[in-house]
């Protein structure tokens, strides 16, 4: 089969395409032909070893230490099921999937296996496969801190730091689901966009700065690593929650004892993956509730300018990668 191969650690150029061996389904698996994946800021991350601070050599243990022990990237797909192994028994071939394989990657290829247990769910008839293929590394994200640590309630007000990118414009849309008030903040170029999605507020962060306004919140989830626990303190409310989804090693360990002398909540690390947060993101993205925003779109053979486009930081929700179906 045809898959993306990250051959080293370096600049986009280092992603080229190669024929590799198709995966066999093994028992309780599936196989997956990909119609469509994306190039997220975490594949990104692995393929220029642009780590957290304080997580370089930790993640270069975890994923390699002079290039990517799996070099085929790719955290999410979408696609149809071309096989099955012994003992499945949920999904039938000719079955459309939502399929995220999160930290083991592997989805920038023509297929992919997964467990019937993983975190896969079937795909809406009425979603397309490039926007289903946009749901999941943001929409689980999401879905896991505003739920999660950050326990948003209707009502509440909420900040979304970053809220164009990925996790953004899935935090925003799941905050009007759960019935909170959201400010967005943002470039004023994507304003509009924004504001469609659900924000009842916009800060332009290139002229404003949300931290010393003088306004708070009840929950920031900061999705840029620009918006530690010393600059947001006084931004949240009592018992208010900051949600660090980009965030270096020494932020995090500070976190539970900021959170002790603080009376506010600051949590992060990853956010795990599973099966039935998928399965509601792809019932919000067949109702309405949740949009999949797509920046741009390229073919397999463009990879690498994939890449690049996400690397720019400019872009606007998922920057998804086409497969021929």
């Amino acid at each position: 089969m045809l898959a993306a191969i990250c051959t080293g650690y370096g600049g986009p150029g280092v992603v080229h395409l190669g024929e590799v061996e198709t995966p066999v389904p093994k028992d309780k698996e599936v196989l997956i032909r990909i119609h469509a994946t994306t190039v997220s800021s975490g594949d990104c991350r692995i393929r220029g070893a642009n780590f957290p601070t304080g997580f370089g050599l930790m993640a270069r243990l975890i994923f390699g230490l002079s290039r990517p022990r799996q070099p085929i990237l790719g955290t999410e797909c979408s696609g149809v099921i071309e096989a099955i192994g012994s003992g499945v028994a949920r999904f039938r071939p000719g079955d459309a999937v939502i399929a995220f394989g999160g930290a083991r990657f592997r989805c920038h290829a023509q297929y992919r296996t997964m467990r019937e247990d993983g975190t896969l769910t079937a795909k809406p008839a009425g979603l397309g496969f490039e926007d289903a293929a946009a749901i999941a590394f943001g929409g689980t994200t999401a879905l896991h801190f505003l739920r999660g640590p950050g326990r948003l309630k209707q009502g509440e007000r909420l900040l979304v730091n970053g809220a164009s990118g990925c996790v953004g414009v899935a935090a925003l849309q799941l905050a009007k689901h759960f019935g909170a008030h959201a400010t967005a903040v943002c470039s004023g170029a994507k304003s509009e966009l924004v504001r469609s999605l659900g924000a009842d507020a916009v800060i332009d962060y290139g002229s404003a700065d949300f931290a010393t306004s003088g306004e708070r919140w009840d929950v920031i989830i900061d999705t840029v690593g620009n918006a530690p626990f010393a600059r947001t303190r006084n931004a949240l409310n009592e018992n208010g929650r900051l949600l660090l989804v980009a965030s270096g090693l020494p932020d995090l360990l500070k976190a539970p004892f900021q959170s002790m002398m603080s009376g506010r909540k600051v949590a992060g690390g990853p956010a795990p993956e599973r099966a039935e947060d998928l399965a509601l993101l792809a019932k919000l993205a067949e109702s309405g509730a949740v949009r999949p925003v797509v920046d741009s779109t390229y073919p397999l053979a463009r990879i690498a300018d994939a890449h690049a486009r996400v690397e720019t930081g400019r872009k606007t929700g998922s920057v998804v990668v086409t497969l021929e179906g």
